[in-house]
């Protein structure tokens, strides 16, 4: 393990009594979420539709980090959904509620229901960056080459 860092996290009253996001297993490098719908809730998400789903919960990510929010591969295997703008990014400086935007590209309507595991949270480094303009770029033997330059 490369180490571990602590994230300050405070539940909201709709988010009260689910399990704290955690990895399933030693090797896991995303934090599973659930959804923090109420005790008789469904998110219906028809195919093609989208939804905001609560998981309940705001952090408060040391500086230097984000937490990216990814989709879950099973979603996506079994029934074509997905996090939309993924990798959604969780800034340091943000307070507010974790919210996962999660969009049907399957052929059958998806329920949500409290509880559930919903997308995964990934946090990592982040660099702070400066540009500096300059005349030129050195040269590379890749060059201006874009999508599929380097070959099949």
């Amino acid at each position: 393990m490369v180490g571990s860092i602590a994230i300050k996290l405070v539940w909201l009253a709709h988010g009260e009594g689910l399990a704290l996001p955690r990895q399933q297993t030693p090797g896991s490098a995303g934090l599973d979420l659930m959804a923090a719908l109420g005790p008789d809730e469904v998110i219906e998400i028809t195919p093609g539709g989208v939804a905001m789903i609560p998981t309940g919960f705001a952090i408060a990510l040391p500086l230097g980090y984000e937490a990216q929010i990814r989709p879950r591969s099973g979603l996506a295997a079994r029934h074509g959904v997905t996090v939309l703008n993924s990798p959604g990014t969780v800034d340091p400086d943000y307070r507010g509620e974790v919210k996962v935007m999660l969009i049907n590209h399957g052929s059958a309507p998806f329920a949500v229901r409290r509880g559930e595991r919903i997308a995964q949270m990934v946090v990592a480094p982040v660099s702070q960056v400066v540009f500096e303009e300059v005349e030129g770029l050195d040269e590379t033997e890749r060059g201006m080459g874009g999508h599929g330059s380097t070959g099949r």
